[in-house]
């Protein structure tokens, strides 16, 4: 609107002031003293006898010309010769005082101006009269004076006209602007408010069209992309969720960064690698992550694969392998990286573990044939054809050879048991009667070690219950895991030694423990008497003959019956096994059935 008008308002000025100066032009043009009239005006200066100045008279008030309010003819002396005015005749005969006359009469040049008499306006004209017989001779001059106000008059309400004009044009533009320009803007505004609820994620509102022009296939675009941008999102959104899905169900923590190395997504595996919470690492530099006293651009751009100790030193310690891969577009661009952790703990426990194994057996198995050497060839050097020495030399060899067949053995049956290929002849067994058989061979080893003179004496004491307990178990394994038990609180009771043999049962378990009053397990060997090999008192052992696997064996039998096996002591004070396994409550008609 102000463009509007401001053009109005220049156009009206510029055409005002052109009709302005036009009829200036013509109004000076319509007061003119004729070339007829200016000839008989000179011919009478010229003749200048007596009867001029009333023949001039008679020319100037025949003139008519209802614009001119005055005429005034005065010859080359400057002297009034004729008036058109009769209330003015008097000054015939009178010298002038009008410079611009004078300046006309002298110079021979016509004079026309506007002056302004008291708010009036009045053009001036002075035309020179020449004497007509081709000389530039001035006779005279012809004043004229004609008042203005009709032209200014008609000026100023022409000037109103187009004022208001320029006003009725200015409103009607205006609204007509208003008109087009809603007509534009709205289905602009509909589509910024569709832009916005897209934005929102909101797809279901379309843009109306209003017509076919520019804007109608605009909004038909728009529509268009609306749909095509409402279907990308949802295929992103579903890729979103696979991904999602993929990531939270691996089983390897997977950290993405950007190009500079900031952490953008996590998955619930990482976060659980690296105890910590989502919002603790996403932003956070990788190498801040992972602890590695390293720049996160050199870890990206290296690519190395590297180990990162989670939690070191304690427990709940744990080794993860971390390999990275940058991400990079179709033009070689960087965006970012992805990070992929591997827990590798029980692969490293595992190796190290094989690594212990095959050094225990190695070393095992070295000192029974050293000693089987030593003896055998004391006994080819001839050792063998003394009688007092030659038996004890051969039971000794025979004792380690043993020995070897028992761990060999034990390995086989652990080699079994790791590769699942143990069978267990499982049947249902009344606890209660199966560990009393057990304790009643040991009574009788003992009564038979007191005829025999044996030196060292235990007692076995039973606290077993009186109902019965039946489980289902395999009972040559689960008798060679109490056997191995009570034969260890055995060997290591003191003389006259009391062995206690419990059996309880809670809930949907039953416990059986066995206790002595030994020298006990120290607190930090008391979390590895079931490894393989593992030895409290290595020397004590072995003089007593054990292998280190017997404990072993005894845990995997119990676990492969769903149970399990532990331990508790204190120095000075004697060990207590427990073994737990699963037990369910037997109904009458249970047992109708089973008779």
């Amino acid at each position: 609107m102000l463009m509007l008008i401001a053009t109005i308002e220049v156009i009206g000025a510029y055409f005002t002031r052109q009709l302005e100066q036009n009829s200036i032009e013509n109004f000076q043009s319509s007061i003119q003293i004729q070339n007829v009239v200016a000839n008989q005006l000179a011919s009478q200066l010229t003749r200048d006898n007596k009867g001029t100045n009333d023949r001039l008279s008679r020319i100037i008030n025949d003139y008519n010309n209802d614009s001119i309010s005055e005429i005034i003819v005065v010859d080359n002396k400057d002297i009034i010769r004729a008036v058109s005015s009769l209330n003015d005749r008097s000054r015939i005969g009178q010298r002038v005082n009008n410079n611009d006359v004078k300046q006309v009469t002298s110079t021979g040049r016509q004079l026309t101006k506007i002056v302004d008499d008291n708010g009036s306006n009045y053009m001036i004209q002075i035309t020179p009269l020449g004497s007509g017989n081709g000389s530039t001779s001035t006779v005279g001059a012809v004043y004229v004076r004609a008042s203005m106000q009709n032209v200014f008059q008609d000026l100023r309400n022409t000037s109103m006209m187009f004022l208001l004009a320029s006003l009725i044009a200015a409103i009607l533009g205006a609204i007509l602007a208003l008109v087009i320009s809603r007509a534009i803007t709205r289905p602009i505004e509909e589509m910024k408010s569709q832009a916005l609820s897209i934005a929102d994620g909101d797809y279901s509102s379309q843009v109306k069209i209003y017509s076919n022009d520019e804007l109608g296939q605009l909004g038909e675009a728009f529509n268009t992309l609306s749909v095509r941008i409402e279907k990308s999102q949802e295929e992103s959104e579903s890729e979103r969720r696979r991904l999602d899905s993929v990531l939270s169900h691996m089983t390897d923590g997977v950290i993405a960064t950007d190009r500079h190395g900031n952490v953008t997504i996590v998955n619930q595996m990482a976060l659980n690698f690296l105890n910590v919470k989502e919002n603790d690492v996403v932003n956070k530099p990788i190498a801040e992550v992972l602890g590695i006293d390293e720049s996160s651009q050199d870890l990206i751009s290296n690519q190395k694969e590297i180990v990162v100790t989670v939690n070191a030193g304690t427990q709940d310690e744990m080794i993860l392998h971390a390999s990275f891969s940058l991400i990079k577009r179709v033009t070689g661009f960087v965006s970012g990286s992805v990070c992929v952790l591997h827990d590798v703990t029980e692969q490293l426990k595992n190796e190290n573990s094989q690594k212990q194994f095959v050094s225990n057996v190695s070393h095992e198995l070295r000192t029974p044939l050293t000693s089987l050497r030593a003896y055998i060839d004391a006994l080819s050097e001839g050792a063998w054809k003394d009688p007092n020495i030659a038996p004890k030399f051969l039971e000794v060899t025979q004792e380690e050879t043993e020995r070897m067949i028992r761990m060999i053995n034990d390995l086989l049956s652990l080699s079994r048991m790791d590769r699942g290929v143990s069978r267990m002849d499982l049947e249902w067994v009344n606890l209660n009667d199966f560990v009393a058989h057990i304790l009643n061979r040991f009574d009788m080893i003992v009564k038979n070690d007191k005829k025999k003179g044996e030196k060292k004496k235990y007692t076995i004491k039973r606290e077993l219950c009186n109902q019965a307990l039946w489980v289902e178990i395999d009972t040559d394994k689960m008798m060679q895991v109490v056997d191995n038990i009570i034969n260890n609180a055995i060997k290591y009771s003191p003389d006259g030694g009391v062995i206690t043999v419990k059996l309880v049962q809670k809930q949907d378990r039953v416990i059986l423990s066995i206790s002595d009053q030994g020298l006990g397990i120290p607190r930090k060997d008391l979390n590895k008497i079931f490894d393989r090999f593992y030895r409290v008192d290595k020397a004590r052992s072995r003089a007593q003959g054990g292998t280190g696997l017997g404990l072993a064996i005894a845990k995997e039998i119990v676990e492969a019956h769903q149970g399990k096996i532990w331990a508790e002591s204190s120095e000075g004070k004697g060990s207590t096994f427990y073994i737990s396994l699963p037990y369910e409550p037997m109904s009458e008609e249970d047992d109708w059935d089973e008779v």
